[in-house]
């Protein structure tokens, strides 16, 4: 039913009916059915049924070709119309003894951010992704991950045209002050090794207001900052391309490789903050991150070290992030 409204155009129920082998009322429970994905579309009685401004589904065989050559290419690429989570069916995998690899859907029913929070997913609008990666090493090795693969999508999309965008400790992207897109990573394996690295890339691609009215904090989207639509599958190709190269370099690159890159794209830097970390409210000003990723916060002459907490750039001085 997506596919053939995915066009834009008015289809009538009659030829709706004839082409997917359904009777005129199946169609309508599914054009209703639809909503559940927060898919949005419009009847009439005399026109038929209508996706206003269509969608740019990703084309899975265009996908694999824009990948050729390119790290990912090895990997097994899953794709999907909808699933609970990318990162979890990686992780179920791997959990199986099946190994990693990428996997892409066009919607997830419980698509998840750092904490365990919700990450808001509408059908076919935005990039939600996730490559898996193993490794000889401990997961303490992978410290900084999450860092490494943000300054590269801010570089990535930086060199596409987008401006305004910004890292904000530990795993958020953002742009004009909304949240563009996040990393989560999640690790499987041995405390000393072997062990496998999942990451996450929730990105708001052309996703407009009527898609994000369910979210609960300042967000945009691509399409929103740059006036344009976006070629979903071409972006797809290009993140998971960087990512999986990230991913795969990491071993013997770490952080470093992305140090520069990661301090240019910093929202924080010589801003006051307040970090929440393990029952502790810390206030300070942060200084940046070491070489292992830890966020420096300067604390009445003091530097801390802080490996995790949540970070909100405390009321009055500048814009929150």
């Amino acid at each position: 039913m997506l596919r053939r409204l995915a066009d834009g155009a008015w289809h009538s129920g009659t030829a709706l009916a004839g082409q997917l082998g359904l009777s005129r009322a199946a169609i309508w429970k599914q054009v209703r059915g639809l909503a559940r994905w927060g898919v949005r579309v419009e009847a009439q009685r005399t026109r038929g049924y209508c996706l206003a401004g269509g969608l740019d589904l990703i084309d899975g065989t265009r996908l694999r070709t824009l990948l050729a050559g390119s790290l990912a290419a090895r990997h097994p690429i899953a794709q999907f119309d909808t699933l609970a989570s990318t990162n979890a069916h990686l992780m179920a995998r791997i959990g199986a003894g099946q190994g990693g690899g990428v996997c892409l859907a066009e919607h997830q029913t419980a698509g998840r951010g750092r904490r365990g929070r919700s990450w808001h997913s509408p059908f076919g609008r935005n990039l939600y992704l996730s490559v898996a990666q193993a490794y000889d090493s401990g997961p303490a090795a992978l410290a900084g991950l999450s860092l490494a693969i943000g300054a590269a999508l801010a570089e990535l999309l930086a060199g596409r045209g987008v401006s305004g965008l910004g890292l904000k400790w530990p795993n958020d992207l953002l742009c004009g002050g909304g949240k563009l897109g996040g990393i989560l990573i999640e690790l499987q394996g041995d405390t000393q090794g072997p062990c496998w690295a999942v990451a996450g890339i929730g990105l708001n691609v052309n996703m407009d207001v009527t898609d994000g009215d369910a979210i609960d904090q300042p967000w945009t989207s691509l399409e929103r900052v740059t006036g344009r639509a976006w070629d979903r599958t071409e972006l797809a190709a290009r993140v998971v391309a960087q990512v999986a190269a990230v991913m795969a370099a990491y071993p013997t690159q770490g952080l470093a490789q992305w140090r520069d890159t990661y301090s240019r794209f910093d929202l924080l830097t010589g801003r006051p903050v307040l970090v929440d970390w393990a029952g502790e409210h810390i206030t300070g000003v942060a200084r940046g991150i070491d070489p292992s990723g830890a966020l420096l916060v300067e604390c009445d002459g003091q530097q801390r070290v802080l490996w995790g907490g949540e970070v909100t750039v405390r009321a009055g001085r500048g814009p929150a992030v």
